[in-house]
This record gives structure tokens, C-alpha cells and sequence, in this order.
């Protein structure tokens, strides 16, 4: 099955005065972490990816470093919630690469979504919620 096919239930992630969409798979992680939301946090950047701090503890599951473009994960040593959006340090300059394994749970799949989260700051914001 691809992993376009497995994915469901759509999100908005929103930074302030951007807001982007993402499609969450069904991974036991994404569903602990759908039944949390709406989430607010302070973000930290570190190279092309976002990353904050979630209220859930999960375990890695089909843990992988590399990731592609637009990819969303969690990764259990800080319990963070990630969106790659560009080559990161760890990575070759071409990638993002994850700082260790996560587990992949969705992936950005509204429009310009690349673009939009390219403009956010580290003074930003961030809410995650389910779409209406």
C-alpha cells in the first residue's frame, strides 16, 4: 500500500498569521496525538525543520533518519513534533535528515505548503488543530 494511501485525517498547523495543511497517517503516535489536539507551543528551528515539544510520550515506530520534503514526524527523545521542510545540519545539504530516528506521522499536503512554512519565524507560535 502507498503511504499516500494510508494517510486520513487532515490537520492545520498554524504559525502565527500562516497557516498550512497536512494529511496524518495511522500510526498509533499520529492518533495519540490527534486525540491532544488543538496543541499550542513555542517552535525552535534547527536548519529547514520546525520542531516543538508535544504532551505525549509514544515509542519509535519504523524509525527512519531520512526523511523527504514536506515530511511530519515525532521524535521520542524530546517528544517533539517535526516538519522538514528543507535540507537540515545532520543532513548532505541536498536532504532533511533527522537528528536521530523518528517515526513518520503524516505529511504537509495542502497548497504552497513548502513555500508558506519557509516564512516562519523562530519567534513564532505554533497551534496545531483538526480541520473543520
Amino acid at each position: 500500500m502507498a503511504e499516500r494511501d494510508k494517510l486520513g485525517k487532515i490537520i492545520e498547523i498554524a504559525f502565527n498569521e500562516i497557516v498550512i495543511e497536512a494529511t496524518i497517517n495511522d500510526s498509533k503516535t499520529a492518533k495519540k496525538i490527534l486525540k491532544i489536539l488543538p496543541i499550542k507551543s513555542e517552535i525552535n528551528l534547527w536548519g529547514n525543520e520546525v520542531y516543538f515539544k508535544i504532551p505525549i510520550e509514544a515509542d519509535l515506530e519504523n524509525g527512519k533518519e531520512l526523511m523527504d520534503i514536506g515530511n511530519i514526524a515525532f521524535w521520542p527523545p524530546g517528544n517533539a513534533f517535526c516538519i522538514f521542510f528543507g535540507p537540515t545540519p545532520a543532513g548532505d545539504g541536498t536532504q532533511p535528515r533527522a537528528a536521530s530516528s523518528v517515526t513518520v506521522i503524516g505529511k504537509i499536503t495542502g497548497e504552497n505548503g513548502i513555500d508558506k512554512i519557509k516564512k516562519i519565524r523562530s519567534t513564532d507560535t505554533v497551534e496545531i488543530r483538526v480541520k473543520k
